[in-house]
């Protein structure tokens, strides 16, 4: 009977533990990581390194050096030498290797080998980053952290730099408009854009900057966000008159530039250098950012004075998008599809948006409409996106990178309420004022007390 105690006693404690575990491994897998997967993934990447990258092809032969002085000193075997490790590091997702590779090799090498280095450390993931000329990091993911979206806490931040998204690899992928001004953004319905531009719009709503939208589907899209909105177009008569504004207040901009810079006024726009970021912080105009909800809807035509003003609109469109950087002005264009069967000036547009962002699709042709030029292997990432992970995507830039990310569940009434408590933000701005949206003020009913006196209840 004591034996029988003595072994509940410490197999209850271990199948709650073990089961403890399982549940965590399933339910909070970054618990489950930082308790038990980070430990066991530690010791064994410490015992297998040098075997392991032997075994992947990712070794070279000592200098004649170190084969000198490990005779002279030691009696061991001369064997093959691995990249050095320069630092680890271990995150809430999985952990971070810094190698610097030997003489010969380069990050193709150990790209190449990254799915063998994944089964053999028993890692989710391992993603191979090049930080500078010989020097690599392997990112490995213990879980799926598209599953269940949390943005890091350290993510960069700055006014045009937005975190959006979260990374394959456990990294924020952020939205940077110095680096890349204008964006692309393709998905077919439910496929987790709208989700996007919620997550961008109230990421840029504490910023110093002016929102403008374009939602040719009367609003139904952008008119919630209206509170922080500087101009709405809810129809293409509207969105033709706003697009003008937009390039008479971008012809302004560079006029500003002009007159600080001593430029001649013959020198054409198109040859201005500069841009708004190098005048004076109180001359500097507020960078305003233009969201265009379906492209399309500005390119489909019905009669012929439609296509004239189709054409009109196209044409200002892509003055935005040639010379808008300079002034400040900056693109978000979201479609189902972007092709050359839009219409004339449809790729010459998208020749120009640098960023593109391509979500669940319905055809490989879209995918190759966004990243087609960028990469062979993210189109085909693209289609593979299940039904089921809705706003999971693939980012890419004119560069040749990309990655798969997704963004964190918003909710629409998350996103107003966001909208609404930095309504004081809104820049004053008199080109877009005759299309600044209306907002209603919150009825003083909602919040009166009620008349209606209560009874009591007697049983």
């Amino acid at each position: 009977m004591s034996g029988a105690l003595e072994l509940a006693e410490v197999g209850v404690p271990l199948a709650a533990i073990a089961g403890g575990a399982a549940y965590a491994r399933v339910k909070a897998p970054a618990v489950y990581w930082s308790a038990v997967g980070l430990p066991v993934t530690a010791v064994r990447f410490a015992a297998t390194y040098g075997s392991t990258m032997d075994a992947c092809g990712l070794t070279v032969n000592p200098s004649r050096l170190r084969v000198l002085v490990t005779r002279a000193t030691t009696r061991r075997e001369i064997r093959p030498v691995p990249p050095r490790i320069r630092r680890i590091r271990p995150t809430t997702t999985g952990l971070r290797v810094r190698l610097r590779l030997a003489p010969g090799q380069e990050p193709a090498d150990v790209a190449a080998s990254a799915e063998r280095l994944r089964h053999a450390w028993g890692v989710h993931a391992v993603h191979v980053s090049l930080i500078k000329p010989g020097v690599v990091e392997l990112r490995m993911t213990g879980f799926d952290v598209l599953r269940k979206v949390r943005m890091p806490r350290r993510a960069r931040s700055g006014e045009l730099v937005v975190p959006v998204a979260m990374r394959e690899d456990g990294t924020a992928y952020v939205r940077d408009y110095r680096a890349i001004p204008h964006s692309l953004y393709l998905g077919a319905t439910e496929s987790g854009k709208s989700v996007h531009m919620r997550n961008l719009i109230t990421g840029l709503a504490d910023r110093h900057v002016a929102l403008v939208g374009i939602d040719c589907k009367r609003g139904v899209e952008h008119a919630p966000f209206a509170p922080r909105l500087s101009a709405l177009a809810t129809d293409p008569d509207m969105a033709s008159d706003l697009l003008d504004a937009l390039v008479e207040l971008m012809e302004e901009r560079y006029e500003l530039i002009r007159e600080r810079q001593g430029i001649a006024r013959a020198v054409a726009d198109e040859e201005i250098t500069s841009d708004i970021w190098g005048l004076p912080a109180e001359l500097r105009p507020v960078p305003v950012i233009l969201l265009i909800d379906e492209v399309a809807e500005l390119f489909l035509v019905a009669t012929r004075k439609e296509e004239v003003q189709r054409d009109h609109m196209v044409t200002q469109l892509i003055r935005l998008a040639q010379l808008g950087r300079a002034a400040g002005v900056y693109l978000e264009v979201c479609g189902q599809r972007f092709g050359s069967e839009l219409g004339k000036g449809a790729t010459m547009l998208r020749a120009q948006l640098t960023g593109r962002v391509v979500h669940r699709v319905n055809d490989k042709q879209t995918a190759e409409m966004g990243l087609g030029d960028i990469s062979p292997e993210a189109v085909l990432a693209a289609t593979q996106i299940a039904p089921e992970m809705p706003g999971v995507a693939v980012a890419g830039d004119s560069s040749g990178g990309w990655s798969r990310i997704r963004t964190p569940n918003l909710s629409l009434a998350d996103a107003v309420a966001i909208c609404r408590r930095t309504a004081h933000l809104v820049p004053d701005l008199p080109a877009l004022d005759q299309f600044r949206p209306h907002v209603p003020e919150a009825t003083a009913a909602a919040d009166a007390p009620s008349l209606v006196k209560p009874l009591p209840v007697t049983g």
